[in-house]
């Protein structure tokens, strides 16, 4: 596999990412083996199946522990045996429509969970790199069609949103307290917050997402049923944001005081798409499928318009987004057709990460 010069700092390195068994954890994982990392997760048990972790038999290439990130003891007891570089925070109830029925549960996950993370690294006595990400539903959502920056209002109108928003004031609060990048040299860690748009890819089973709502529509050959179909999204694929997500670690570890703070990762405004365009573009590159819009008057408020301004990481981060929407898109599909079919994840996998890294090189 072709490495990317600069991810390939990780190899040999000590990562700890919590979620590992979710689907962006999965992907961070196994490609941070690829690169020849350490690898640890602590997270919950995968919930859907199938799903990425097992499919790729993530449980043989890296340390996996399952367990809650709020449980503090176990959590720091993982951290600190584990002596990490690197920790990626990903452990979250990832949610929205779920944060109306667990609304408890997403406050505790998402808010008390990240507390946990960055109380552990309080133990840590040797230099650390910590990126939590967080998501692109932090900002005060005024439904307009300014792209949000790194220092637009944070809000929350669903609990989802709100326990994520949250989070960054939690993130913020230790930073400032006891990890404040001016005294990087007592404390020794490095602290960002990483906020990203709506992540398309492989290997996401996950409910109440609309790509793998259409896919398993399309594979069982039933009718899909579309919800808020003019709302419009940072549709990106998996692996812009991961590699955003690596690069501001590898920078965290240069300098603490100039990538410390929060970072957008998402893709160019063209590319921002309704939930209705990205819909009959799956279907169309699928090959056959019947859209239906749900017209539920009952339904949970969702954001309708939302987009990032990503200037600060590709100004100062140098990072970009490699894949158009169509190709994103594209990618995904044939992935899941690919699978349907009978074909082996890992190698679905290789050949994604071979494809990527080669936008990259």
């Amino acid at each position: 596999m072709s490495v990317i010069p600069i991810i390939s700092q990780f190899n040999n390195k000590r990562v700890f990412i919590t979620g590992h068994t979710g689907f962006k954890g999965s992907w961070l994982g196994y490609w941070m083996h690829s690169l020849g990392a350490v690898v640890k997760g602590l997270a919950l048990a995968p919930n859907t199946e199938p799903n990425l972790f097992k499919g790729l038999h993530l449980e043989e290439k890296i340390e996996s522990i399952i367990g809650d990130i709020n449980d503090l003891d176990n959590l720091r007891e993982a951290i600190i045996s584990f002596q990490p570089d690197f920790v990626f925070h990903l452990a979250a109830q990832p949610l929205v429509r779920r944060s109306y029925r667990n609304t408890i549960d997403t406050f505790q996950t998402n808010v008390i969970g990240t507390a946990n993370v960055l109380e552990a690294l309080r133990w840590l006595e040797k230099p650390c790199v910590c990126v939590c990400i967080t998501t692109d539903k932090v900002y005060h959502n005024n439904e307009w069609i300014y792209p949000y920056r790194e220092n637009d209002q944070l809000g929350g109108y669903d609990p989802y949103s709100a326990s994520k928003s949250a989070a960054e004031i939690i993130i913020a609060s230790y930073v400032s307290s006891f990890f404040n990048p001016n005294n990087v040299s007592k404390h020794k860690k490095a602290i960002a917050s990483a906020r990203a748009g709506n992540v398309i890819g492989g290997g996401d089973w996950s409910e109440d997402r609309l790509l793998p709502d259409i896919v398993k529509a399309l594979s069982g050959t039933t009718d899909i049923y579309i919800r808020n179909p003019g709302a419009v999204r940072p549709w990106q694929h998996v692996m812009e944001p991961l590699v955003g997500y690596m690069m501001l670690a590898l920078r965290l570890s240069e300098d603490a005081t100039k990538y410390s703070g929060a970072w957008n990762f998402g893709p160019y405004n063209q590319d921002n798409l309704s939930v209705i365009h990205l819909a009959n573009a799956a279907v169309e590159m699928w090959g056959s499928g019947n859209l239906t819009i749900s017209n539920d008057l009952n339904a949970v408020h969702e954001a309708h318009l939302l987009r990032l301004d990503i200037s600060k990481a590709i100004s100062e981060l140098k990072w970009t987004p490699k894949m158009d929407a169509t190709l994103a898109i594209k990618r995904t599909i044939d992935w899941y057709k690919r699978f349907y079919s009978g074909e082996n994840v890992t190698t679905l996998m290789d050949e994604d990460l071979n494809f990527y890294q080669s936008l990259l090189n």
